[in-house]
């Protein structure tokens, strides 16, 4: 796999700080039951990392010292392929938090995990499932063969347990990815989109739809300088930068954590290896751990930024919250 981060490290991006610690993103380990040619974590059924019982131990104590923290998003791979998955769950929505599982839905049908989806809505979990087109051929070619079916099978399934319901309180959220070095199109333009084909087709209903940026980085990173793509796309992404999105974007308020408890502005920088805290092109300085600092200490520090930012500011703007800001100039479609 061909290394990005020599091509992102130096970068015009603009400077930023931190601000309070409101949302925890973890990710529980690399090992995935799918193989996405856009993953940015090069995740896979052989990878074994995978976050252990002291770890979680570690993450709890923290969010129990920091009342400022809301929101405990978790990521992976296929964060429900981790043992403590579950006990991580009940112990976030115990105190309060406002659970995010970052789920692929085929996860729904894999051996052991038939009891996930009632696991979940018993939670309240907030599930924000990717699905990066509504068209059978696209989610195949980017995903893997079977995986659209599936799908749409761990969407009706949700729906049934109340999911996107009125007045439920069991939110569904969709991610769309594009499926080569294009930008998203606009986020309500294809929202409406989805609700139509996933309803008409399917009786599917969901919350809302979320467009990401494809990141230069990792798996999609290598394919574009393969392809000799890779500065053509950066080129995009600069082009399309807007200064109104750099106010919103999700490191400010976010904290980024490892499988192995090491902190991270964003999960961008934890799959390039820029930890938080360790000053551009230090080498051999310790990482910051998760039972090592305070969510009100963290507050004011610099975000490491490279020119894989781009990716979030770019056009109508990236976060794991969808877009940031208006854009109306393309067309409604996920093909391409």
């Amino acid at each position: 796999m061909h290394a990005t981060l020599p091509l992102l490290a130096i970068s015009t991006f603009p400077a930023l700080s931190r601000r309070s610690v409101e949302t925890l993103q973890v990710n529980l380990g690399y090992r995935c039951n799918q193989s996405c040619i856009h993953c940015h974590v090069n995740a896979g059924p052989q990878r074994k990392e995978e976050m252990t019982a002291e770890t979680v131990d570690a993450l709890l104590a923290f969010i129990a010292a920091s009342p400022e923290v809301k929101a405990l998003d978790l990521t992976g791979g296929a964060p429900e392929l981790n043992r403590h998955f579950r006990r991580l769950v009940v112990a976030g929505r115990q105190r309060g938090l406002r659970v995010i599982d970052r789920c692929n839905l085929t996860i729904l049908e894999e051996p052991g995990h038939e009891g996930l989806a009632e696991f979940l809505a018993m939670h309240g979990v907030e599930v924000v499932a990717s699905l990066p087109c509504y068209l059978e051929e696209n989610v195949d070619r980017q995903r893997g063969k079977g995986t659209f079916d599936g799908s749409i099978r761990g969407l009706q399934r949700l729906n049934a347990l109340g999911y996107a319901a009125a007045d439920s309180g069991l939110i569904l959220n969709l991610v769309f990815n594009p499926q080569g070095p294009t930008l998203p199109p606009p986020q309500e333009a294809l929202a409406a989109a989805y609700r139509d084909h996933l309803g008409r087709e399917f009786g599917i209903v969901f919350n809302e739809l979320y467009t990401l940026s494809n990141m230069p980085i990792q798996r999609f990173g290598s394919m574009l300088i393969s392809k000799g793509q890779f500065n053509s796309y950066m080129q995009l992404l600069r082009g399309a930068h807007r200064d109104e999105n750099v106010e919103h974007v999700m490191c400010r308020n976010l904290l980024s954590i490892d499988w192995q408890g090491y902190l991270y502005d964003c999960d961008f920088n934890q799959q390039l290896g820029l930890p938080l805290g360790v000053p551009s092109g230090a080498l051999g300085q310790p990482r910051l751990h998760i039972s090592e600092v305070s969510a009100t200490a963290l507050e004011g520090r610099a975000i490491r930024v490279a020119e894989h930012c781009y990716g979030c500011t770019a056009g109508q703007g990236s976060s794991c919250g969808g877009a940031l800001g208006d854009e109306v100039a393309a067309a409604p479609t996920c093909n391409g």
